[in-house]
């Protein structure tokens, strides 16, 4: 069976902890862009198609909430898992009411995580396949094939 590789953004002020676990997680073969703020994430997501952004919450300047408010407004099939402490857990289920997939608690469980994955990226491939019946059967009733 082939493996779809899923395409994931890390964000997180914490160099060394992106640099592991994007090092992790393309060993088992994921596409992974990593990026240290908020203002850095919307850019990469500008030119470049990524199915899950891993955010944390907790960053200088703009942060995980601020955004993923961003994030949703301008990228609504984008999927987000906050990434939190435990002092924070609020403010992931506050995230999650914005928008975001789920969110996983730091240290973060790699399988926990990898599950996550998944589940986000299919959800957005679900949503971008509901889409385009939609769009299809739109067509077909504007040229009146029907």
């Amino acid at each position: 069976m082939i493996k779809i590789p899923i395409k994931v953004l890390l964000v997180d002020d914490e160099k060394d902890f992106v640099e592991m676990l994007g090092l992790r997680l393309k060993e088992i073969g994921e596409r992974i862009n990593m990026v240290h703020s908020g203002k850095d994430c919307l850019n990469t997501l500008s030119k470049t198609n990524i199915d899950v952004v891993v955010l944390d919450i907790k960053m200088p300047g703009m942060d995980g909430i601020e955004t993923l408010k961003e994030i949703k407004k301008r990228y609504p099939l984008i999927e987000v898992i906050l990434l939190t402490g435990h002092g924070s857990t609020e403010t992931a289920v506050a995230g999650m009411k914005l928008g975001a997939y789920d969110y996983l608690l730091k240290p973060a469980n790699f399988e926990e995580l990898l599950e996550k994955l998944e589940g986000a990226r299919n959800r957005k491939d679900e949503q971008e396949e509901r889409i385009r019946k939609a769009e299809a059967k739109l067509l077909i009733r504007r040229t009146g094939s029907i």
